[in-house]
């Protein structure tokens, strides 16, 4: 038997690859499964976006490998949109790097800063990718709880902290940071002599101040940014995202990223640069949905018994189960069997999540109101 590669020994698959494959085996199509779990939109992006890609599709020229920096049209889109949503000018040539989906960046990260043996700094609850991608490249994993206390980090001991993961909006609680705070994130990551990296999908949904870490006084100095049209722009399975910051950061992650792929196809590029010019109105429009949404999963975890606050951004809500509930993952469980109504268990996300359960806003006002009647009908039995 031909043995695995040592570091694989501590990463797990993917909890929603293996989850998402035993609900679909629920799936029936006289009762189907409601899937609350996953933050995949469900709504359509922009119809410029798809015009875009499909007239380039056409074109006999746009098949061939695309350059590793991206085509200037995206990059100067990209600028423009920093610029208009965070007031962050940034260099087209060496300030930003297109990726196929910011989760290819965190790796990619990673690979350029991190050695094995060294330590990063990862929230808690917070993306589980960032600790699986740290145990890949050989690195410790520093959890940190959320809400981030700088204080209390500035006590510890960070010698050996190469790169520090922070995500505001956050997933999965939904909390925002003030500038305030990411300037004293960036102080931290000056003083401390490691990069901070902002990992930024959700600033755009149900959030009325976005912001940028680079925004902060010298960030330049110490900070990357992820963002992505995932989430905010309903292009989840396009994989368009990008990386920004200074620009020996940038080309070190290029370097990387140029040895992995072959750059980006051209139509997914072009309809990049058009979703990137969507005005307030759309965006509006696509929160407007997600309010409407949100209320009604607050109403399933009324239901549950489960508290939340009400001030959480991005495609979730957050909240804490019932000090009665003695076995989450357990419970989880029940109500997927029991109503076909998969909700995520907040464990996946670290210690801190243990008690915490998560809805996602990705489904439509009526596909939640039959989950909270499922879940009305099966607390009654």
């Amino acid at each position: 038997m031909i043995s695995f590669a040592k570091r694989i020994a501590n990463v797990e698959e993917y909890y929603f690859s293996k989850k998402l494959a035993e609900v679909r085996k629920l799936d029936t199509p006289d009762f189907p499964v409601i899937n609350l779990g996953i933050g995949s939109p469900d709504q359509a992006p922009s119809e410029n976006t798809i015009d875009a890609l499909i007239n380039t599709a056409k074109n006999k020229g746009s098949h061939g490998y695309q350059n590793y920096k991206g085509i200037p049209a995206l990059r100067q889109s990209i600028a423009g949109f920093n610029e208009r949503t965070y007031g962050v000018k940034l260099d087209t040539e060496t300030q930003i790097l297109p990726l196929m989906g910011s989760k290819e960046g965190i790796m990619h990260i990673m690979m350029a800063f991190v050695d094995e043996g060294d330590e990063v700094l990862i929230p808690d609850p917070g993306y589980p990718t960032y600790g699986s991608v740290a145990k890949l490249v050989g690195a410790k994993v520093i959890p940190y709880s959320v809400p981030v206390n700088v204080n209390e980090l500035r006590k510890k001991d960070l010698s050996r902290v190469k790169i520090m993961w922070v995500n505001f909006p956050h997933m999965p609680t939904g909390l925002t940071a003030s500038k305030q705070e990411l300037t004293e994130l960036v102080d931290l990551a000056r003083e401390k002599r490691f990069i901070i990296v902002n990992d930024n999908p959700y600033s755009l949904i149900l959030n009325n101040n976005p912001m940028s870490i680079l925004a902060a006084p010298n960030a330049f100095d110490v900070a990357l940014e992820l963002n992505s049209l995932s989430k905010s722009h309903n292009m989840a399975g396009w994989r368009i995202g990008w990386v920004a910051g200074r620009a020996d950061y940038i080309d070190a992650v290029l370097r990387v990223k140029s040895n992995m792929d072959s750059g980006m196809f051209l139509g997914l590029q072009q309809a990049a640069v058009e979703a990137l010019k969507n005005d307030k109105t759309w965006f509006e429009s696509v929160n407007k949905t997600y309010a409407e949404r949100k209320k009604v999963a607050e109403k399933i975890l009324d239901e549950l018994g489960a508290t939340y606050s009400k001030d959480q951004s991005g495609l979730f809500v957050w909240a804490k189960a019932s000090d009665q509930i003695q076995d989450i993952e357990k419970w989880i469980d029940e109500i997927l069997y029991g109503t076909k109504v998969f909700i995520t268990p907040g464990f996946i996300f670290g210690n801190n999540g243990k008690r915490n359960i998560r809805i996602s806003l990705c489904a439509t006002v009526d596909k939640l109101n039959e989950a909270l009647d499922r879940i009305q009908k099966w607390n009654k039995q």
